[in-house]
């Protein structure tokens, strides 16, 4: 029998990703993140600031894996909406969380006080929890198997550490790399050969051209690290009888 697999979903907020304004950050972090929880980033979405568009996404999402994940829209600006589409989402009120207002309260003690702006911050969907956020003072939001974070990266790395450990997952994946000057059409057949012969793992391959020439990296990964390295080894001698040369760690 083979292992359950943990995945999670991704909802990136914002009309200012979809315009090219702000470089998201968020998507690697958070996927290598859960890599370590041993859960997988199976999916993807980047929505506008629409309630429509996120209620969609949230519905979809949430439903077909464990855990779904939403980045950006919950500061305290008109236009962040997350937390009221969530809710409707969910069908649920949106409340002033106490414990969040509390901590909205002590942060900005010293920086002006809290304004009805900020207690925006304050508001959750019905029976939602916080993560904490150590950086701003503003928590995210876990409610049922989704959790509400915000769009700025080292904020949104902060509350990743505050849940490390916390969610229920498998064994975390390994990976190993191995780099070749060499198109990859060249080796494909090779790539699939060995992938069928170590069952348990993934070979990705990603090419690039570099330098006037064309090489690739080819990733291993597998829960199982002696898998990983099991692999590693007779890819590297496959690729070193075909003629090639390996570089280790990739190129």
């Amino acid at each position: 029998m083979s292992e359950r697999i943990w995945t999670a979903a991704l909802v990136v907020i914002g009309d200012e990703i979809l315009s090219g304004r702000t470089q998201d950050k968020n998507v690697a972090q958070i996927a290598a993140w859960l890599n370590v929880q041993g859960i997988r980033l199976a999916e993807v979405r980047v929505v506008p600031d629409v309630e429509a568009a996120i209620v969609e996404a949230v519905n979809a999402l949430r439903a077909r894996n464990d855990y779904l994940f939403t980045t950006g829209g919950i500061g305290p600006t008109h236009d962040d909406i997350t937390v009221d589409a969530i809710a409707a989402a969910l069908g649920v009120g949106v409340v002033h969380h106490p414990k969040a207002v509390a901590v909205l309260e002590r942060y900005y003690a010293t920086r002006g006080g809290t304004t009805e702006a900020r207690l925006r911050m304050a508001r959750v969907p019905d029976g939602a929890d916080l993560i904490e956020n150590r950086v701003s003072g503003a928590p995210g939001i876990r409610i049922g198997n989704i959790f509400i974070m915000a769009g700025v990266p080292h904020i949104t790395a902060g509350m990743l550490d505050a849940l490390t450990g916390t969610l229920e997952g498998g064994q975390p994946v390994v990976s190993r790399t191995i780099g070749c000057w060499v198109a990859e059409s060249e080796v494909a057949q090779l790539l699939g050969d060995t992938e069928r012969a170590h069952e348990g793992v993934a070979i990705g391959s990603y090419p690039f051209f570099r330098e006037g020439r064309t090489g690739a990296n080819f990733v291993v990964r597998s829960p199982d690290a002696a898998l990983v390295d099991a692999t590693i080894a007779d890819l590297t001698a496959r690729l070193e009888a075909d003629g090639r040369t390996v570089v280790s760690d990739g190129i």
